[in-house]
C-alpha cells in the first residue's frame, strides 16, 4: 500500500476538519467526550482549530524552536461557545494551514517536537492530518455519528504511531511503570485490510521489522479501528490474545506524547 504523500496530507487537513465539523453541526457544544475526559465537544474543536493555527504559525514563520500556544493544551482559555462562529473559525484555520504548508513545500525547515533540530514540514502536513482524523473520531463518538477512515490514511497514521513508539520516551525505563522492553517480547499488529507490522521488544530499544519467531501477543482488526486501539479508543472490532498486559503497556509508553504537560 503506498502512503499519502505530502500533498495529500495537505488536503486530508481540510477534508477531515469538514467532515468533523459536519459530525458535530447541531449539536450541543456542552456534551461530554468522554474519550478526551474533562472536555466537552466545544472544548474539542477549540483544542484541533488552536493545533492547526499553532502549526501554521511554526510552519509559516519557521520557528526554530517551540512556539507557545495555551489554546492546544487548554481549549478552555477560549471564550467560543457556538457553532455559528466556531465551525467557520475551525474550517478557516484548517485551510490556512494547508495553504501555509503548500507556499512551504515538503522540505522546508521548521521546528517540531520529535527531532532536536529544524526539519522538514511534511511532519506537520501528517501529523495535522491525523490529529484532525483521531479527533473527528472523537466527535463522532460524541454524537452518535458513524466513523470511517480510508485504509490508506489509516494505515499510515498507523505506521506514524509506530515510529513514535520508538522514540527513547517510549522505552526508557520509569520508576511508576513496569519494564517494556525483555526477552521474547515481539509484538504482532494484524490489519485485515492493510497489512501487518512487527515491534521487537526484545533489544535495547523497540524496533519495526519483519516478523520472526512467535509473538507473545497479537492485536487484529481493521486498520481503522486498530488506528483507534493504538489511541486508546472504542474499537471493539479489534480482539488481543496473548500477553495483553504487555500490550496495554506498549500503548500507554508509545502514547507518551498525548499526555498532558
Amino acid at each position: 500500500m503506498t502512503p499519502p504523500a505530502f500533498e495529500h496530507h495537505c488536503d486530508e487537513i481540510v477534508t477531515q476538519t469538514e467532515r468533523l465539523t459536519a459530525h458535530v453541526r447541531g449539536a450541543d457544544l456542552s456534551a461530554p467526550v468522554h474519550t478526551c475526559p474533562g472536555w466537552s465537544l466545544g472544548q474539542l474543536l477549540r483544542h484541533v482549530g488552536g493545533a492547526h493555527r499553532w502549526a501554521e504559525e511554526i510552519v509559516r514563520t519557521r520557528a526554530a524552536e517551540p512556539v507557545a500556544d495555551a489554546l492546544v493544551d487548554d481549549p478552555r482559555a477560549d471564550s467560543r461557545a457556538d457553532t455559528s462562529t466556531l465551525l467557520p473559525w475551525l474550517t478557516e484555520g484548517a485551510a490556512r494551514l494547508s495553504a501555509t504548508l503548500r507556499a512551504a513545500g515538503p522540505c522546508a525547515l521548521a521546528w517540531n517536537p520529535s527531532a532536536d533540530r529544524p526539519a522538514p514540514v511534511r511532519f506537520w502536513a501528517r501529523r495535522m492530518a491525523y490529529e484532525t482524523a483521531v479527533h473527528r473520531a472523537d466527535a463522532a463518538l460524541a454524537t452518535g455519528a458513524p466513523f470511517t477512515l480510508d485504509a490508506g490514511l489509516a494505515a499510515d497514521a498507523v505506521e506514524e504511531w509506530l515510529e513514535f513508539s520508538t522514540f527513547p520516551e517510549a522505552y526508557a525505563p520509569r520508576p511508576d511503570l513496569p519494564e517494556l522492553l525483555g526477552p521474547g517480547r515481539l509484538l504482532r499488529f494484524e490489519a485485515t485490510d492493510a497489512g501487518t507490522w512487527h515491534v521487537d521488544l526484545t533489544g535495547g530499544r523497540p524496533l519495526l521489522r519483519a516478523g520472526s519467531g512467535a509473538p507473545v501477543a497479537i492485536a487484529r482488526g481493521p486498520v481503522a479501528d486498530l488506528l483507534l486501539y493504538f489511541y486508546r479508543r472504542p474499537a471493539p472490532a479489534v480482539t488481543t490474545r496473548g500477553d495483553t498486559a504487555l500490550l496495554d503497556l506498549w500503548r500507554a509508553r508509545a502514547g507518551f506524547w498525548l499526555e498532558a504537560p
